[in-house]
């Protein structure tokens, strides 16, 4: 296991090295930045998160990011680190589907992402209520809401309830009405950790091979 942990690693810094154009200076002094150094050392801290290829490309690709571009801060790229531990791959099967759907509602989701039908009150479906308050709570997801001309949320005007109605049934896991969107962290943990550069030098992936 440790073994191959450090071939993970190093397959990593290579293919974060082929993505940065290392003739820029400007490139060149973040990857030598203190602050840079920092960001390497804590990911590689908590290796252990990365548990698929699918979570190690998301690191790649915040790491090679976070080098090359400045659209967040460095302590925002610690909490997106931070996430890629914290969240499984169907959290992030969630996210993907959500971006460029805004307004899309948990029942497409749950469809989008191939799922079939299940019951209600079955395991499947308590889970995928528990994913929703994960990323909510954590603010990767919100339900969608109106902004004004400045973008201040609308609040929401509160809907009568007729006389006699009765209670209102629990609202489902597959809920068809509430629509959702990602917050701005949620759009720019998509740019950093689902982005990938495009490879600038060419480079052979044998060369982690230490046989």
């Amino acid at each position: 296991m440790l073994e191959d942990e450090l071939k993970e690693k190093e397959q990593t810094i290579i293919e974060i090295m082929a993505r940065l154009d290392l003739q820029d200076e400007k490139i060149q002094d973040r990857i030598e930045s203190r602050e840079y150094q920092s960001l390497l050392k804590k990911t590689f801290r908590e290796w252990s998160g990365a548990e698929s290829e699918d979570k190690r490309e998301y690191i790649r690709n915040i790491l090679a990011n976070a080098a090359a571009s400045e659209v967040s801060s460095d302590d925002v790229v610690r909490l997106f680190i931070d996430w890629i531990k914290l969240y499984s791959e169907l959290h992030f099967r969630v996210i993907a589907a959500v971006y460029n759907s805004a307004g899309i509602t948990r029942g497409e989701i749950w469809r989008k992402i191939g799922k079939g039908k299940v019951r209600e009150d079955s395991a499947d479906a308590d889970l995928y209520k528990l994913l929703f308050r994960d990323l909510s709570t954590g603010g990767v997801v919100r339900q969608h809401r109106e902004t004004d001309y400045h973008g201040n949320f609308i609040q929401k005007r509160p809907q009568k309830k007729s006389r006699g109605s009765g209670p209102k049934p629990m609202k489902s896991a597959f809920d068809e009405e509430d629509q959702y969107e990602l917050t701005e962290l949620g759009q720019q943990l998509v740019h950093y950790a689902m982005t990938d550069l495009p490879v600038r030098i060419e480079y052979d992936p044998e060369f982690t091979d230490t046989e």
